[in-house]
């Protein structure tokens, strides 16, 4: 089956609203908010489609700092449903999100993970990506 990537548009709203509640679940994101966020322009939006049906969305963020001579990149979020799974939705998400943050200036691209998502660390391997020694540390931060 073939899988097609592109970037998201807005009038992909509705089916990202729709996997984000698989992905995250909660309240669901309400299409108006995933439209200004699209239009933004801030976030790389993907989505992968089986049949002109959207099963999968993958998000990353190119980044700079004065510290570093160039740009850096992570795929952010990646989310297969259920029937796009084991059917190349995901490396061809991470292959398309990879190009597309190459022509930001991008020449390294981090992907964080939980440790026990065996299906997704594979997935990400498969992809070149090797694990790392380094620690992600959260918080909390209440708004002022």
């Amino acid at each position: 089956m073939t899988i097609v990537v592109r970037r998201a548009t807005v009038d992909d709203a509705e089916d990202l609203a729709r996997l984000n509640f698989e992905f995250n679940g909660g309240e669901p994101r309400p299409c108006q908010d995933i439209i200004a966020s699209l239009r933004s322009n801030q976030e790389l939006v993907a989505v992968a489609l089986m049949l002109d049906e959207v099963v999968a969305f993958g998000c990353a963020q190119s980044y700079r700092s004065f510290c570093y001579p160039g740009a850096y990149g992570e795929i952010t979020e990646m989310y297969v449903s259920e029937v796009g799974r084991r059917k190349g939705a995901a490396t061809a998400l991470i292959a398309f999100l990879e190009q597309e943050l190459s022509y930001q200036g991008v020449t390294s691209v981090k992907i964080l993970t939980g440790k026990t998502n065996n299906p997704a660390l594979k997935t990400y391997q498969a992809s070149g990506y090797i694990t790392s020694a380094e620690t992600v540390l959260l918080k909390e931060v209440k708004r002022a």
